[in-house]
């Protein structure tokens, strides 16, 4: 048996704990500040008031005042913080981690640099841990929404990270028979791939709220429209990895996560409401509260296309659906597919 400790309790870290717990090891899950009511609620009953799941019976809880105690003896850290928790990881979780403990993170992002660069957290993490510090900093990418790997439904991951023996332990520790597990050194590919789906979800699902707009009804559904979308997002991932160096194997995640993310959670709703005529802003008060990592995502990697485009490196014209959805949510656009821009004729 190990001790696996995860650090922030929210949705997908806390549907980790199922099949750690199933596997025999000891479970140790600290909520970060924002989650005190999570503990609470996981201490009285085990039930997590927001996965809307009872976790098994022997996992500790604790808050993050108890940190140190959680961490003691832990043979591999899972952390769970949102991109916008990012600068409190970094400052105050990193600086109390062990070298001899592998950290596997569930954060899925991109940072967009000055020239233009797009990179993923695990290199963010490696330049914010303390100086002369060397963190085991690993990733979880790949289609996996934490509801359904609570109720055990099939999912494919990937873990990626620099040592592939440490991937492999940390595998050992994690697989079970509905928790699969591929493993990649190519961390900038697997994880811009992940993060990259958030973008484009959002584009594929302007076109359901289209089709409700259309028929006056919710719920309505027009596949071809939404095909068509997933496609051309698919293609322009593609087109971004390459750009990034990340290898084209790759998109086996982004595209399965991109499909996983239209057919649910945030990114789906406000997609949904831009495509049913709400401006960006009536969209985002009516999801007010709701954490949309997809908004911060878009505007990264369109930004880090146009500093490249300026510098002669791409065309914005090659990435039509992610300028659409940048002129959507950073400029007041309204919903206007360029369907002709997605056109190609292959000789």
């Amino acid at each position: 048996m190990s001790v696996i400790t995860f650090v922030c309790a929210g949705q997908m870290n806390s549907a980790i704990t199922f099949p750690a717990f199933e596997n025999g090891h000891e479970v140790r899950l600290v909520g970060s500040p924002l989650d005190r009511d999570i503990i609470d609620g996981l201490r009285k009953d085990n039930y997590h008031i927001t996965l809307k799941r009872t976790l098994h019976d022997g996992i500790k809880y604790y808050q993050i005042e108890e940190l140190e105690e959680a961490l003691e003896g832990a043979d591999l850290v899972l952390g769970g913080v949102s991109s916008f928790g990012l600068d409190w990881f970094c400052d105050e979780i990193l600086p109390v981690l062990s070298e001899d403990v592998p950290l596997l993170t569930v954060t899925k992002g991109m940072v967009d640099l000055d020239d233009g660069t797009l990179v993923p957290y695990p290199t963010i993490f490696a330049e914010r841990q303390p100086e002369g510090k060397n963190l085991s900093l690993n990733a979880i990418g790949g289609p996996c929404t934490s509801y359904e790997l609570a109720d055990h439904d099939d999912s494919h991951v990937a873990f990626c990270g620099k040592d592939m023996e440490t991937l492999k332990y940390i595998k050992s520790l994690l697989a079970t028979d509905y928790y699969h597990i591929s493993l990649s050194t190519d961390v900038v590919g697997v994880e811009c791939a992940v993060a990259m789906k958030n973008a484009y979800a959002l584009g594929v699902s302007l076109a359901v709220g289209l089709a409700e707009k259309r028929d006056g009804k919710i719920g309505a559904v027009h596949y071809n429209s939404q095909a068509a979308l997933f496609g051309q997002g698919v293609k322009e991932m593609m087109q971004l990895l390459d750009l990034i160096g990340g290898g084209k194997e790759n998109i086996i995640h982004g595209a399965g996560d991109l499909y996983v993310t239209v057919f649910g959670g945030r990114t789906r709703k406000i997609g949904t409401l831009l495509g049913r005529g709400y401006t960006f802003d009536e969209a985002m008060e009516e999801l007010a509260g709701v954490t949309l990592e997809s908004i911060v995502i878009a505007t990264r990697t369109a930004r880090a296309v146009k500093k490249l485009a300026a510098r002669g490196v791409v065309s914005t014209d090659d990435y039509p659906l992610l300028m659409h959805v940048d002129d959507i949510i950073n400029h007041g656009a309204p919903v206007a597919i360029p369907w002709e821009k997605f056109t190609m004729v292959v000789e």
